[in-house]
């Protein structure tokens, strides 16, 4: 049986060509981008671009599919993250024939106010082991809060899948607070993708000395090379 890590190694490069070439990661450290914090970063996750593309999708799919085989534990339900997740997390579920639902950032304002959507007479996830499916991991809070709502509901949830992370340590502490343990597992990470973003010349020398140096004070980083 394949390893966690021998799945990241044969999908990630993969992947990271494909969200390179459809722009679903855009790297510009020269001319960096505002985040919503306002703090000027070098890169840009969309990873929805990918739906556009049915072989990523593909990729993506096999790639959760083999991570859902590697783990020890078994799962009832898949959910998926609202809206980005929920793409992958379908895909996901069709191929495992298990029921789907998905977890919305905060329960609705009108009708039952459901924040976990799927649930219900067909389905409780009380005492089930749940998959939860994220596609960006970046300090981890909107992760760290679906898992929070799924356990609210009485769910199991030791794993988190997602298509790519950023690496920051904020999310490393931030899925550290869980208690019980909720490990999360990217088919790609920062370093992966700039080692091929090297490999394919999509970066220069200087180009992938800015973006390294990002990863060491990535709140910093504008500030430091004088982007305001």
């Amino acid at each position: 049986m394949k390893t966690i890590t021998d799945i990241q190694q044969e999908f990630g490069k993969k992947i990271a060509k494909k969200a390179l070439s459809m722009e679903a990661i855009k790297l510009s450290p020269k001319e960096p981008f505002r985040w919503a914090s306002g703090a000027r970063m070098p890169i840009y996750n969309d990873n929805r671009r990918l739906l556009a593309d049915s072989e990523a999708r593909r990729l993506i799919a096999q790639g959760f599919k083999e991570l859902f085989e590697a783990v020890e534990p078994s799962f009832s339900v898949i959910a998926g993250t609202s809206t980005a997740g929920i793409p992958h997390a379908t895909t996901l579920s069709d191929i495992l024939q298990l029921p789907l639902i998905y977890v919305r950032s905060s329960g609705k304002e009108h009708g039952l106010k459901n924040q976990i959507e799927g649930i219900g007479p067909a389905l409780s996830i009380e005492g089930k082991r749940v998959l939860l499916i994220e596609d960006l991991i970046s300090t981890g809070g909107s992760s760290i809060a679906a898992v929070n709502a799924l356990r609210d509901q009485g769910a199991i949830v030791p794993y988190c899948f997602s298509i790519f992370t950023y690496q920051l340590e904020a999310s490393k502490e931030a899925f550290e607070t869980l208690n019980p343990p909720c490990i999360s597992i990217s088919l790609l990470d920062y370093e992966s993708m700039l080692a091929t973003a090297e490999e394919t010349g999509y970066l220069n020398e200087t180009d992938m000395k800015l973006l390294f140096e990002w990863r060491k004070d990535p709140f910093g980083w504008g500030l430091k090379n004088n982007f305001v």
